[in-house]
């Protein structure tokens, strides 16, 4: 940096354009300046970044492990920037290598949960509806103009009354939780620490899995990827949920095991399925889940919103007055 400058900042020319008055603002007599990911890689340590602001417009389309080639760059750049120390990313989880290698570098990494919980927890809600009310049959009578009523064993039972597990109560557990229990559901809530939650039967801890899952038809799964959680559905969990159990995966694909789910699935031991996230994004086009007649396939979309950008910057704006400020910054990955 020069010496005029305190403090600088890389994000995009997109993020920039949207939020750079506000974040001077905050900011106020406190020296600073913008730079791009592009800037500091073509300048070096003339350039290097104190804090990045990662969007969603340099993501793009980028999966796990086919990442665009605007988020290589932001990477390239956050690698190269010595002197970084924190990085506000606008994802809700932070299990992307990317954070654990920054955090071993002593930097600061923040993400934006909270930001799109309610449009995750409307899309799990979504997902237990249609499932429940066989969308998927309707959907396929449609494509083939054959007028086929959900009657006698087709028909869809009710969820009044029913029992759902939700899996991780952040904020779109919560909320996943608030909607069931809304349409008459029996809420069991699973998190690593028991509490009360309003609106929930009962709350309890991952080490009692196997003791819930027998008595839900529904598990709603809205956790982060942990070492507890990887692997949690697995064809042993699996087998322990009643016959025609829906599955509603908005967490990570990782939390289920794939190929025992397909197999469940294909043997008709579960009713269904509504998966937004994968093992491997994007899904590759040879996975059986494409075609499995009960499963419907969301692209890890759940949470985008036309309202996302701007709710991830309210975020980044809150963060950085706390910074300035020297108070605790929000949604710090521990």
């Amino acid at each position: 940096m020069t010496n005029e400058v305190s403090l600088t900042l890389m994000m995009s020319e997109v993020a920039r354009e949207a939020f750079g008055a506000r974040i001077s603002a905050v900011l106020k007599e406190l020296p600073h300046r913008f730079v791009t990911p592009r800037a500091v890689l073509n300048s070096g340590p003339v350039d290097s970044a104190n804090v990045a602001f990662l969007t969603r417009d340099v993501t793009g389309n980028s999966g796990k492990t086919q990442l665009a080639p605007s988020l290589v760059e932001f990477y390239d750049a956050m690698r190269a920037s010595a002197k970084l120390s924190w990085l506000q990313s606008h994802a809700a989880g932070a299990d992307r290598p990317i954070y654990a290698e920054l955090r071993q570098r002593g930097v600061t990494v923040t993400t934006a949960s909270g930001a799109n919980a309610g449009a995750v927890a409307q899309m799990a809600f979504l997902g237990v509806l249609a499932i429940a009310r066989r969308l998927p049959q309707l959907m396929d009578a449609q494509r083939r103009k054959s007028w086929e009523p959900l009657l006698g064993e087709r028909a869809p039972h009710d969820l009044k009354r029913q029992t759902a597990a939700v899996v991780g109560l952040g904020p779109i557990g919560l909320e996943v939780a608030r909607l069931l229990d809304a349409i008459g559901m029996h809420v069991i809530g699973m998190s690593r620490r028991i509490r009360s939650v309003p609106g929930l039967a009962e709350t309890v801890s991952f080490a009692e899995l196997e003791s819930v899952l027998p008595k839900v038809s529904v598990v709603v799964l809205a956790c982060p990827l942990t070492d507890i959680t990887r692997g949690l559905l697995n064809r042993k969990t699996l087998a322990l949920l009643p016959a025609g159990s829906i599955l509603v995966n908005v967490s990570r694909g990782e939390v289920v095991v794939e190929s025992d789910l397909i197999q469940c699935l294909q043997d008709g031991h579960l009713g269904g399925a509504f998966l937004d996230v994968f093992e491997k994004e994007p899904l590759s086009p040879d996975s059986a889940l494409w075609t499995l007649p009960t499963v419907m396939i969301a692209p890890h979309t759940a949470g985008h919103t036309t309202g996302h950008y701007a709710e991830v910057g309210e975020i980044f704006l809150d963060n950085l007055t706390r910074w300035r400020d020297g108070l605790t910054l929000r949604n710090t990955v521990a």
